[in-house]
C-alpha cells in the first residue's frame, strides 16, 4: 500500500533534522520511492519553510550551506554537478558542448557529461541516472532524428525536476516543452542567408540537397521551400536528400515536408544509392546549390568534380553548418550557426536559473542567435556561370 504523502514528508523532515544535510538520492533509496517523488516533496517542504533545498540536497533550516557528509554505500555519482547530455558522434553539437563547458567551468560548476547512443529515447535513461546521482541542473541537446521521436520525449522531459535548458533545439509550438527554456540558432535566417547570397549573385534556379534526420535539417528544408517559393527572382527550386541514409528510418516517411509543405517533385535516391547531383543540376538547369551538412557537402562537391561539374565555374555552392566546410579542396562558402555561443548562452541561462530562489522562477526564455555567412570561394556571379550544365 502506498504511503500517504504527508507521512512520507514527515519522515523526510525527521531524517534531515536528525542527520543534517542529506542527498535526495539517499532519501529516495531509504524511502523506496523515486528521486523525482522525493524532489517534489523537498520542494514543497522548502516552500513551507520546513527545510532548505540545495543542489540535490535537503538541509535543515538554519544550517550553513556545504556539501553533505558522504555516507557509507552512497556513491557521489553526479551529486552537485550539471548534467550535459549530447548525442554520440555529433561534431556540430560537440562545439555547442564546449561552449557550455567554458561557462560552467569559469563558474566553478562541476560538469557530468553523458553521451547518448544512436537509439530513439537514448537520452532518457541517462537523464534519470544523472538525477538519481543528484544532478542540480540539465543542459540537453536530444538527437530527435524524427518528429515522432521528438514527440515521444516531450512528456518525461517536461517533468524533469531540476532547471533544464534545451540546446540547439526548438520544441513544437504548443507542445509540452513549449514553456521550457531553450537556446538555439535561427535556422530560418541561416537558410535565408544561403538563398539570398545565391540570388544576389544572379542564380535563378536552385537546389537544396539536405538531410532529414534532425530538427535542424527539417527546419532548413521547410525554410528553403518557403523562402525560394516567395522569391520572385527564383525561377525553379527543388529539395532532395543529400545522402540516402540522411533519414530517420528506412526512407522518407512521405513527400510532404514539415507543416504540410510539399517539396518540388524531384525523385529522392533509393536507399543505398548516392545522389547524382550532377544529373539533377542538368535536369533542372540549376546553377546554385545549398548543401546540408558539411561532410555531405564536401562529398557531393567531390562527386560533382568526378562528373565534370566544376565548383564554382559550373555551379555555385553554399554549405550549411560550417564545421569542416573550409577544409575542402575548394573551400566552401557556408552558413555558420553560432555553435559555441549557443552552448555559452545555454549555460548562462542555466546558471541564472540555479541562482533563483526556490519556488519563484522568472519567465521562460526562448533565445535565438543568428547564424552568419562565411564567404569563401565556392560561389560566383551567374554571368560567369554557364546558363545550364551540359
Amino acid at each position: 500500500m502506498r504511503e500517504p504523502v504527508e507521512l512520507r514528508r514527515q519522515r523526510i523532515l525527521s531524517v534531515v533534522r536528525s542527520r543534517g544535510a542529506v542527498k535526495v538520492s539517499t532519501l529516495a533509496a531509504e524511502l523506496a520511492v523515486s528521486v523525482v517523488t522525493v524532489r517534489r516533496d523537498v520542494e514543497e517542504l522548502a516552500r513551507a519553510g520546513k527545510l532548505r533545498r540545495g543542489h540535490g540536497v535537503a538541509r535543515p533550516v538554519g544550517e550553513a550551506v556545504g556539501p553533505p557528509a558522504p555516507r557509507s554505500g552512497d556513491p557521489e555519482a553526479d551529486g552537485g554537478a550539471v548534467a550535459l547530455v549530447v548525442p554520440e558522434r555529433h561534431s556540430y553539437l560537440y562545439e555547442t558542448l564546449h561552449g557550455a563547458r567554458s561557462i560552467l567551468e569559469e563558474s566553478g560548476i562541476r560538469i557530468a557529461l553523458h553521451i547518448a547512443p544512436r537509439i530513439p529515447g537514448g537520452e532518457r535513461p541517462l537523464v534519470e541516472r544523472a538525477l538519481a546521482g543528484g544532478a542540480r541542473g540539465l543542459l540537453i541537446a536530444p538527437r530527435w532524428r524524427s518528429a515522432a521521436s521528438e514527440q515521444a520525449d516531450y512528456g518525461w522531459l517536461a517533468d524533469v525536476p531540476v532547471p533544464t535548458v534545451l540546446m540547439e533545439r526548438r520544441p513544437r509550438a504548443g507542445s509540452a516543452l513549449h514553456a521550457l527554456d531553450s537556446v538555439c540558432s535561427d535556422h530560418w535566417y541561416g537558410t535565408f542567408l544561403a538563398v539570398d547570397h545565391l540570388v544576389s549573385l544572379g542564380h535563378r534556379r536552385l537546389v537544396l540537397a539536405a538531410r532529414d534526420d534532425s530538427p535542424t535539417a527539417r527546419t532548413i528544408r521547410a525554410a528553403f521551400a518557403e523562402i525560394a517559393a516567395a522569391r520572385p527572382e527564383v525561377d525553379d527550386w527543388s529539395v532532395v536528400l543529400s545522402t540516402p541514409d540522411a533519414v530517420p528510418g528506412p526512407g522518407p516517411d512521405d513527400p510532404a515536408g514539415p507543416d504540410g509543405i510539399m517539396f518540388s517533385a524531384v525523385p529522392a535516391p533509393h536507399r543505398g544509392a548516392p545522389l547524382d547531383l550532377a544529373a539533377l543540376l542538368r535536369a533542372r538547369g540549376a546553377t546554385g546549390a545549398v548543401l546540408h551538412g558539411d561532410v555531405d557537402a564536401l562529398m557531393l562537391v567531390e562527386r560533382l568534380a568526378e562528373s565534370g561539374v566544376r565548383v564554382p565555374q559550373d555551379c555555385s555552392v553554399v554549405a550549411y553548418d560550417d564545421v569542416v566546410a573550409a577544409l575542402g579542396s575548394t573551400p566552401l562558402t557556408a552558413v555558420a550557426p553560432p555553435k559555441a555561443e549557443i552552448g555559452r548562452a545555454a549555460a548562462e541561462l542555466l546558471l541564472h536559473r540555479l541562482a533563483e530562489p526556490a519556488g519563484s522562477p522568472g519567465p521562460v526564455r526562448r533565445t535565438e542567435l543568428l547564424p552568419a555567412l562565411a564567404v569563401r570561394g565556392s560561389a560566383q556571379p551567374a554571368d560567369r556561370t554557364e546558363e545550364s550544365i551540359v
